[in-house]
């Protein structure tokens, strides 16, 4: 039977706001009245049974999926610690459950700094070792642009998304239908010509000329949200949130299983709120992917009406298919056919002994025009430095990692 608590009870209320300090330090936006509502919710549900206790805390806690692991991770690690369960547990949870799941893996870094910090030391004050750093070649910011996003700390994620908002993508301007004037341009323009004689009686003036405007062109880009990108999924949709509003004519869509447009909730000048608005959106966050039947859907519904004028498509995807490359060939084909260039963004890319070995990999890479990395503030930046430029529409190293795919 469910043990009940009481609001009043201070050893819980403490270590509840210990627990709500740590989530906070690690990213999540949990303030004093997410902190109220967690008592409350623990007291309606009573601790005799741990998934009950989980769920209660994460029903309160957690507002997007992107932290539901970041959420998990901290409430196995808090909720285990033996110091923390004799402080908090000792007389109120005697019947607790403690068939927790086995240890992951790998804990995020920025958890581990949260956690650091929850409690008091039940040793002491530790004494404190200073460490002299001789590398003075290489600033902070300059590590910061290096470091792979799966590997920064809480205060080094909050640093690279202010960088990001700051990330400029300039698309190489391309020519228009349409025309400006121009005293050296290389065509006449009678329309131009016949004004000027208006304007002067009727004489023959000048011949006025005109030249081809020139503009930025749409720029599409399609992110994968599935679970294998949890962990770069979050800095990406930050990046698109920051592209989205430093340009005009920009289409965003996620998927996973399915595809949905959120080129309306990126517009938000506020990137919590666009995040937010992202979250409540989507329906597939985390899970599998099929990028085959994305792409099918864009290109049936939204292609004709996004890839006007020579749009440029950023595709962000480790190409980890759930229906083993079905069909994706064909679709990519399609997609590389519609747009100008269409660019794929791969996190995988970052690991030396990369090889395309999966099935997705293999189909989507004959069909795209440059294959880079999607792992750091360095890898965007070096992709805004490409797009920026006008040159061939493949890349030059392309080739070899299609043979390899073709191998």
């Amino acid at each position: 039977m469910s043990q009940a608590v009481s609001p009043d009870n201070a050893r819980l209320a403490l270590n509840l706001m210990h627990f709500a300090r740590a989530l906070r330090a690690a990213g999540l936006p949990v303030g004093p009245g997410k902190l109220l509502q967690a008592i409350e919710a623990v007291e309606a549900v009573g601790l005799g049974n741990r998934t009950d206790f989980y769920w209660a805390l994460h029903a309160v806690l957690v507002n997007r999926h992107d932290q539901s692991e970041l959420f998990d991770q901290a409430f196995h690690i808090f909720w285990r610690n033996p110091d923390i369960l004799k402080r908090m547990m000792a007389m109120m949870l005697p019947t607790v459950r403690t068939d927790a799941p086995p240890d992951r893996p790998e804990m995020a870094q920025r958890l581990a700094e949260a956690l650091h910090g929850a409690g008091p030391d039940p040793d002491g004050p530790e004494k404190t070792e200073i460490e002299i750093d001789a590398t003075f070649t290489v600033s902070a910011t300059e590590r910061l642009q290096e470091k792979d996003f799966e590997k920064m700390t809480g205060a080094e994620m909050v640093q690279a998304k202010r960088l990001l908002t700051r990330l400029a993508l300039p698309l190489a301007e391309v020519t228009t239908r349409r025309h400006r004037p121009d005293p050296g341009g290389p065509r006449l323009d009678p329309r131009g010509t016949l004004r000027r004689m208006l304007r002067s009686g009727g004489d023959l003036a000048d011949l006025a000329r005109k030249r081809r405007r020139t503009r930025p062109p749409p720029l599409v880009v399609l992110c994968d949200i599935s679970g294998s990108m949890t962990r770069y999924s979050r800095m990406l949709l930050h990046f698109m949130h920051a592209v989205t509003n430093d340009r005009d004519r920009v289409h965003s869509f996620v998927f996973g299983t399915r595809l949905t447009n959120i080129t309306r909730h990126l517009r938000h000048k506020d990137v919590d709120v666009a995040l937010d608005a992202v979250s409540a959106a989507v329906a597939d966050w985390s899970g599998g992917t099929r990028i085959g039947t994305a792409l099918h859907a864009f290109n049936r519904h939204w292609a004709r009406r996004v890839l006007g004028q020579g749009a440029v498509v950023l595709l962000i995807t480790d190409g980890l298919d759930r229906d083993a490359g079905e069909g994706l060939a064909a679709e990519a084909e399609r997609l590389h056919k519609s747009c100008r260039r269409l660019v794929w963004l791969n996190p995988l890319l970052r690991w030396e002994g990369f090889a395309p070995k999966s099935s997705g990999i293999r189909a989507l890479l004959p069909h795209v025009d440059d294959f880079r990395a999607a792992h750091s503030l360095n890898s965007l930046a070096g992709l805004a430095d490409a797009l920026s430029r006008e040159g061939p529409r493949r890349a030059p190293g392309l080739r070899r990692w299609v043979k390899e795919a073709a191998g």
